[in-house]
C-alpha cells in the first residue's frame, strides 16, 4: 500500500509540472538551434557559439559550407587546351580607414590605406553618401576625391584621403545623420568584377554637430602633430624635447604625440606630467603596424593629425623628436610667424648636429648635461640639400606629407633663412649610452671627413629650460636616467 501511495505521488508531481519541463525542453532546443546558427555569423558580435556551452558538442559536430567550386582544364572542340585558374582569398584589404572629419558645411575627408598595387596599376574609385537620420532619407550622393599624399613610396598599402564635397550643406538642421563611403576597385584585381565596399565611416548623431567650429577662433596658436614614435627610444632626451617646445611654443600650444611602440614605460613616464598639464596628447596607434605601409605609416599618422585637430590650431608644425625649432634672439615665435601669415605654408631651415663630438671641458660630467646643451659642433659642409620641416595653417590644407604638403590652398615660401630653423640631432632619440664619443677643445674641426664648428646656441639656453620644467612639473624626474 505504502509503494503504491508513492507511486501516485510521483505521477501526480510530474503532471504538476509537465508544462514546465516541456517548456525547458523547447528552450533547451531553440538555444542550441541558435547556437548552430551563431557559428557562421562574425566574432564581432557579442554573443557566439562558444558561450552555449551546453549544446557545444552539437554545433562542432555541425558541417562545415561547402567549399566553392573548383573550374577543371578543359579540352575544347578544335583541340585546344583551355587552361583553369582559381582565385583564392585576397592580397590586401580594398580600404583601411583610420578617421574621417568634417572640413566645412559640406566637406569631409577620409583618411585611410588602399592597396597600392591597386592605386598604381588600376583605377579604384570612391562614392560619398549621405543618410540623412531626418525624412526625407533620400542619400545625397558625390563622387569622392582622392589624394595620394605619400609620393609613391608606400608598400603592400598606400595612403588615400578621400574629399567628399557635396553641392549642398548636409546635416544643416543638426538632426543627425551618416556618411558613407562606397570604395570599388573598378576591375582592379580581377576585370571580371567591380567589387564595391560600403563603409559607414562617420556618425553624427542629433544636435551633436557644432558649427560654430568653423569659425571661430582656434584654440592654440601652435600645434605639433607628431610622426610615428617607435623602436627603443631614450626617456631622457624625449623629456628634454618636450620640456623645450613647451616652454618654446608658449601656453597656447599643444602637441599630439603618436605612439607606434616607441612609448614604453620609462617614455610614458616624462610624457605623463604635460598630459596631466594639458600640453600632451598620446594616441596608442600601434594596430597600424598589421598593414605593410611606408616608415610606420607615417604620412597617413600626419594627414589624419591635420584633419582631427584643423580647427583647433592657427598654425600647425611638423617636425620629429630629435629636431627642436629655434629662432634668433630679438624675435619671438609669434613675431617671426605674424612675418610669414600671408602664407599657408613655410619651410624650415636645418642645422645638423653632430651625435658623437662633445667639449673637452664637459669631460666627467657628460652623463649629467641634456643632449642638447652638451652636442655643440653643427656640419658645416656647404652646397648640398638638406631636408627641410614646415609649419602650415591647417585650415588652408587638403592633404600634408612628411616635409611640406602640395595639396593647399594659398602660397608656400623657402625664404626662412635667418628667421626660423631646426637643431636636428639624428640618431640621439634612440640612443641609450654616452653620446659624447669624442671630446675636442677646437672651434672647428673635421670628423670622418665633414667639416664641424662650433654651435652654443643651444647650449646657452639649457639652463633656461631646465629652470622651466622644474617650475612646471616639479623635480618628478630629476633622477631621470639617460
Amino acid at each position: 500500500m505504502a509503494k503504491e501511495r508513492e507511486k501516485k505521488l510521483f505521477v501526480g508531481i510530474l503532471g504538476n509540472y509537465a508544462s514546465e519541463l516541456k517548456l525547458l525542453l523547447t528552450t533547451l532546443l531553440l538555444l542550441c538551434a541558435v547556437a548552430t546558427f551563431l557559428q557562421f555569423i562574425p566574432s564581432r558580435f557579442t554573443i557566439s557559439a562558444s558561450d552555449l556551452r551546453f549544446c557545444i558538442s552539437r554545433v562542432q559536430s555541425s558541417p562545415p559550407p561547402p567549399p566553392p567550386a573548383v573550374e577543371q582544364d578543359k579540352i575544347l572542340e578544335n583541340g585546344i587546351i583551355k587552361r583553369a585558374f582559381n582565385p583564392y582569398g585576397s592580397a590586401a584589404y580594398n580600404f583601411i580607414t583610420m578617421g574621417a572629419y568634417r572640413g566645412g558645411l559640406n566637406t569631409f575627408a577620409i583618411i585611410g590605406l588602399a592597396s597600392k598595387p591597386l592605386h598604381l596599376y588600376s583605377k579604384p574609385t570612391y562614392e560619398c553618401q549621405w543618410l540623412s537620420s531626418s525624412p526625407p532619407h533620400t542619400p545625397i550622393t558625390t563622387v569622392g576625391y582622392k589624394i595620394l599624399p605619400d609620393w609613391g613610396y608606400g608598400r603592400v598599402y598606400t595612403v588615400v584621403i578621400v574629399n567628399c564635397t557635396f553641392s549642398t550643406p548636409v546635416n544643416a538642421g543638426n538632426t543627425g545623420g551618416k556618411l558613407v563611403l562606397r570604395a570599388s576597385t573598378s576591375g582592379g584585381g580581377d576585370t571580371n568584377f567591380n567589387i564595391t565596399d560600403t563603409i559607414d565611416v562617420l556618425n553624427e548623431s542629433p544636435n551633436s554637430l557644432d558649427l560654430s567650429v568653423f569659425t571661430s577662433p582656434p584654440k592654440y596658436d601652435y600645434f605639433y602633430c607628431g610622426s610615428s614614435l617607435y623602436g627603443n627610444l631614450n626617456p631622457q632626451r624625449v623629456r628634454e624635447w618636450i620640456a623645450y617646445h613647451v616652454k618654446f611654443f608658449g601656453p597656447k600650444s599643444h602637441f599630439v604625440i603618436h605612439d607606434a611602440g616607441g612609448v614604453h614605460e620609462q617614455v610614458l613616464e616624462v610624457l605623463k606630467p604635460w598630459m596631466e598639464l594639458g600640453y600632451v596628447t598620446l594616441q596608442n596607434i600601434r594596430d597600424q603596424e598589421r598593414f605593410d605601409g611606408y616608415y610606420h605609416n607615417q604620412f597617413m599618422v600626419v594627414n589624419d593629425c591635420l584633419h582631427r585637430y584643423k580647427f583647433m590650431a592657427k598654425w600647425m608644425f611638423f617636425f620629429d623628436v630629435d629636431e627642436y625649432i629655434y629662432v634668433p634672439p630679438k624675435s619671438t615665435i609669434k613675431s617671426v610667424l605674424d612675418s610669414l601669415s600671408e602664407y599657408s605654408q613655410f619651410t624650415i631651415e636645418q642645422m645638423p648636429m653632430s651625435s658623437k663630438i662633445c667639449l673637452s671641458s664637459d669631460y666627467g660630467k657628460t652623463y649629467r648635461k641634456w643632449g642638447f646643451e652638451k652636442l655643440v659642433y653643427k656640419d658645416s659642409k656647404k652646397g648640398i640639400r638638406r631636408d627641410r620641416k614646415y609649419a602650415v595653417q591647417p585650415r588652408s590644407l587638403y592633404a600634408t606629407g612628411v616635409h611640406m604638403s602640395q595639396n593647399l590652398a594659398g602660397k608656400t615660401t623657402h625664404k626662412t633663412e635667418g628667421k626660423i630653423m631646426y637643431y636636428h640631432y639624428h640618431g640621439t632619440i634612440a640612443e641609450k649610452r654616452e653620446s659624447c664619443k669624442m671630446l675636442v677643445n677646437s672651434t672647428q674641426l673635421t670628423y670622418e671627413k665633414t667639416p664641424y664648428v662650433l654651435d652654443t646656441t643651444m647650449r646657452d639656453i639649457a639652463g633656461v629650460i631646465k629652470k622651466f620644467e622644474l617650475k612646471m612639473i616639479g623635480s618628478r624626474l630629476q633622477k631621470n636616467r639617460q
